[in-house]
């Protein structure tokens, strides 16, 4: 066989196979060559496919005891008190994220095993941070914290140790302010610490979907051509996730919290692989098709490798650079202004040529619909056509 990366079951044991019948080879000659490559193939793949489970968290913290001749009450320093290390050492009381911090810096255990996430870090508040102007009480009413199952008033009391410990898996300043690091086209009343709490939540949806690695320069003006095709059909925009997805961009949709502002937002993960998170705030599919288009608009011209992420209420007027270029981006990949030009569109907007136009370009009448009432500035006209009540059902 010709040695190739193993992308799943299939080509392992293929892989597999071809080492048994190789493993009398000599080294240096091409079978010997060929199966060292094999091997190595195989190891990536088993890293990434089967990684081994992390030890238990209580059974790292009595191994690095033993290994540095510690006693019970050695770790009061990092744990508390004599009762709580008792407590914790018998399964009976869980690692707070102080006690992970502690334990982490002063005995070198791994953060990602006292957190049980591989990879994981713990995410550290910036000075000033304010962590009762997080919006706990919705977070707690949407389960975003799952793991939690007590009381609003017992959440406050721990809101560090909580908040700090779901977002552990993106990262040391996950918990930076949005409106402090991020691009952020929204009214000037947008909450950072709102912004933030979504953020995280999008992002850690993200990370549960597994996508192909993402090439950098995929999303072009053609790609998204490719893409609002298949908002000629009635699943448009469930199609529009999984095509996504299978490019190695993830997709999410998560209702937006008061005080954010967002139709949508293009965020840059930790491993390099972009995110499109929409909150479907307006159900419209005109509005839809527009932002998904946008916040890809950003991805193809302003992601360079560097995490970063931008935020988009759309209902306000693209003032800076990055804004106006995706705005501009964003229509020219919806529709060719050559095609509008000539269909002349921003001439004769009935609802008949709107939808003979939409037909010849194989889009939904939506789109151009849409596009009519934001150049003309006349949002009462084609009601019909743009789609109200047509996408959040889709997401249910």
């Amino acid at each position: 066989m010709i040695p190739k990366v193993i992308k799943n079951e299939t080509d392992y044991e293929a892989a597999l196979a071809r080492i048994d019948e190789l493993m009398d080879a000599d080294p240096g000659t091409p079978e010997g060559d060929e199966l060292e490559l094999l091997v190595t193939l195989v190891e990536l793949y088993e890293k990434m496919a089967h990684p081994i489970d992390l030890p238990d968290p209580v059974e790292a913290i009595k191994f690095r005891m033993e290994q540095i001749g510690l006693k019970q009450k050695d770790l009061v320093p990092f744990i508390g008190s004599r009762s709580k290390v008792s407590e914790v050492l018998s399964g009976q009381r869980p690692l707070s994220i102080s006690m992970i911090r502690k334990l982490h810096e002063g005995l070198g255990i791994p953060a990602a095993v006292l957190l049980r996430e591989p990879g994981a870090q713990i995410a550290r508040a910036p000075e000033g941070f304010e962590w009762e102007r997080f919006p706990l009480a919705e977070m707690l009413k949407r389960n975003w914290l799952p793991d939690f199952q007590g009381t609003p008033a017992e959440a406050k009391k721990q809101v560090g140790d909580l908040l700090g410990a779901w977002a552990a898996r993106l990262g040391f300043d996950a918990l930076q302010p949005v409106l402090l690091r991020q691009h952020v086209r929204s009214g000037s009343e947008a909450d950072g610490y709102a912004l933030t709490a979504w953020r995280i939540r999008v992002s850690l949806l993200a990370l549960e979907q597994r996508v192909p690695k993402y090439q950098p320069g995929t999303v072009t003006q053609d790609f998204v051509r490719d893409l609002v095709r298949l908002s000629y059909l009635d699943e448009g925009p469930l199609l529009a996730r999984e095509f996504l997805v299978k490019n190695g961009i993830h997709f999410v949709v998560e209702t937006h919290l008061p005080h954010t502002h967002l139709d949508g937002a293009a965020i840059m993960l930790l491993d390099g692989s972009p995110l499109v998170a929409l909150t479907l705030r307006h159900d419209r599919l005109d509005n839809f098709w527009f932002t998904l288009c946008h916040e890809l608009a950003h991805i193809a011209l302003h992601f360079d490798g560097e995490a970063t992420a931008f935020f988009d209420d759309l209902d306000q007027a693209g003032i800076d650079t990055h804004e106006v270029d995706a705005d501009r981006w964003a229509t020219e990949a919806l529709i060719p202004s050559e095609a509008w030009h000539a269909a002349d569109m921003g001439r004769k907007p009935s609802a008949r040529n709107v939808l003979s136009f939409a037909t010849s370009l194989r889009i939904n009448p939506a789109i151009p619909a849409g596009r009519v009432r934001k150049e003309t500035r006349n949002y009462k006209v084609f009601k019909d056509l743009v789609g109200y009540n047509k996408v959040r059902k889709l997401f249910t």
